[in-house]
């Protein structure tokens, strides 16, 4: 800066001239500036994290692993309860078995007592047997029901039989023979009587079946409709 008889100011001189507003002018700039910076370098994104030494060594995940060990000790687990399950269960219903059907071979034979009973009933005469023939015969009834009793509460039951449709599974044919009017397959008479015991089969009934009836051989049939 120059003064009026041309001499030059020291340059100290000049910047204790400048302006207070031109100062801070330039403070206020240097700070935008700063803060500008300071923004550009948070919104810049991080460098990506390096991949952990194992994967990077092409080894498996080790959480992976883990997830998959614990699946498959999860359904080991789950098989071995249901088998311990089924295990009980098939042991609770032998138990239950042996207990219903110990005495199969026992009721079988009684069965045998109740029909000796049975047949000294049919066999007793009906009418002018003397009083103590009629004392026995009324005691041989007294004894055949309380024995169908002993029997129905242990769960032996007697097969209904007679004019019934024939069951392979419950009866058994003795033999066959011709009724006329009568369907076939039903079983008219009832030879021995059959028994259940808790709803297996103890004995099947010995039955006579009727059998079809054939075409006689002068009869002939109409084709015309």
């Amino acid at each position: 800066m120059m003064q009026e008889d041309g001499k030059k100011l020291p340059e100290d001189k000049v910047d204790e001239s400048r302006p207070t507003e031109e100062i801070a002018d330039s403070e206020d700039a240097a700070a935008a500036a700063a803060e500008q910076a300071a923004n550009d370098m948070e919104q810049e994104p991080d460098a990506p994290a390096a991949p952990p030494e194992n994967e990077v060594a092409g080894e498996p995940d080790e959480l992976a692993v883990l997830t998959e060990e614990n699946a498959s000790l999860k359904d080991r687990l789950v098989r071995t309860l249901a088998d311990l399950e089924n295990t009980r269960k098939r042991a609770q219903r032998d138990r239950e078995d042996a207990q219903k059907f110990a005495v199969q071979k026992f009721a079988r034979d009684m069965c045998e007592v109740a029909d000796n009973l049975q047949r000294a009933i049919d066999a007793a005469p009906e009418e002018g047997a003397d009083e103590n023939t009629m004392a026995v015969l009324e005691g041989v009834k007294i004894t055949r029901a309380a024995l169908q009793q002993i029997f129905e509460r242990h769960g032996i039951r007697v097969i209904e039989a007679r004019d019934q449709k024939f069951d392979p599974n419950l009866h058994e044919a003795m033999t066959e023979i011709d009724v006329p009017g009568a369907p076939p397959g039903i079983c008219i008479e009832v030879i021995e009587t059959g028994y259940t015991l808790n709803g297996r089969l103890l004995r099947p009934a010995r039955v006579v079946v009727t059998k079809a009836q054939s075409r006689s051989a002068g009869q002939r049939v109409d084709t015309q409709a």
